[in-house]
């Protein structure tokens, strides 16, 4: 477990961490049940990082702020899964063409547009909050919890590429992930637990069905593109007024 757990921290963040010198076939499918830990660790840095740096700045720099260092731990790996996904399912017209684009390193007007959006909305969406450290601990927590449920219920849009190596996802792992996710806004939270689950589902669905009717499954880009949308779905859900 404790090697599971060090694996997924290892492929989330920039955290550095020791690692056998060789893995076990499928251990990297198989640590996708430490991803909710790992994202409830990120929520809880960048929280932390809002609510210190409120003692010398207003609250809109301190959103900032937090938001790049948690970009800057997590080499912005699922906001440019979203940035691709913009630009490859806004441009693209069929399978071969949307899959180039996403794996085109450039970023376009769509991809742009849907960070300057997502980066915009999370900031306003933390400062409304007093202390957002449930909030975010909460949503980073469901929306990594969201990437092996999607493994495991849809298939690889390609062979290649990086979601595709992961293999086979046990189901097991799935299920932990979710138990894992639901047990903290149930224990934070307890009013919100069930609206948190409708949106989060909601939004890792809807970009799951667009994935699947655009390119026949997922991607690492789509995986990225889920996470982003989830956490930024559950975050609206907590500040929405009851």
């Amino acid at each position: 477990m404790i090697t599971d757990f060090r694996l997924a921290l290892s492929f989330l963040t920039r955290w550095p961490v020791s690692l056998p010198e060789t893995l076990a076939d499928g251990a990297m499918a198989r640590c996708m049940w430490a991803f909710p830990l790992v994202g409830g660790l990120i929520g809880a840095i960048i929280a932390a990082l809002y609510l210190l740096a409120g003692h010398l700045w207003p609250a809109w720099p301190c959103a900032f702020i937090a938001l790049a260092a948690g970009m800057m731990l997590t080499f912005a790996l699922h906001e440019d899964g979203l940035a691709d996904c913009a630009d490859g399912f806004g441009g693209g017209r069929d399978k071969d063409r949307i899959i180039a684009i996403m794996r085109d390193s450039r970023i376009g007007a769509y991809g742009t547009l849907a960070l300057i959006v997502s980066v915009l909305l999370k900031a306003s969406i933390i400062v409304s909050f007093v202390n957002p450290a449930a909030p975010l601990i909460i949503a980073h927590m469901m929306s990594r919890a969201a990437l092996p449920v999607v493994m495991t219920l849809m298939p690889p849009a390609s062979s290649g590429g990086l979601a595709a190596g992961f293999g086979t996802l046990p189901r097991w792992t799935a299920i932990i992930a979710v138990i894992l996710a639901l047990a903290v806004p149930c224990w934070l939270i307890p009013y919100r637990a069930a609206v948190c689950v409708i949106a989060a589902v909601l939004a890792g669905g809807a970009v799951a069905l667009l994935a699947r009717r655009k390119i026949g499954g997922y991607s690492g880009d789509v995986l990225g593109a889920i996470q982003q949308c989830v956490e930024l779905a559950v975050l609206l859900a907590i500040l929405a007024r009851p």
